[in-house]
């Protein structure tokens, strides 16, 4: 038969250790997510002239929008004057007045 292990309470006259305020940790590869992006940027339609702002690719590029797809957060697919298309959130279109 095993013997029991025998536990012994804490002392009494053992002081309490002294309060220590953790750092918090963030992970390098933690994502920001915008709460802000369901709201959408505006009304937009096929064929608005538009500017990419944000961060990311293309920022700051003009471009047209191609269509328009349906999803939780507003998006549109645009293609750039170099030829290149892109989903974008509407949040990070500006429309371009026409000037003259």
């Amino acid at each position: 038969m095993r013997k029991r292990k025998v536990t012994y309470p804490t002392p009494r006259n053992k002081k309490a250790p002294p309060a220590t305020v953790e750092p918090v940790y963030v992970r390098p590869s933690v994502v920001a997510i915008d709460l802000t992006a369901g709201a959408g940027g505006g009304a937009f339609a096929i064929g608005d002239r538009v500017r990419i702002i944000g961060s990311g690719l293309y920022n700051g590029e003009a471009a047209v929008v191609e269509s328009l797809p349906g999803g939780v957060i507003p998006s549109a697919l645009v293609r750039t004057e170099g030829g290149r298309t892109r989903r974008v959130r509407t949040i990070d279109l500006e429309k371009i007045t026409a000037q003259g």
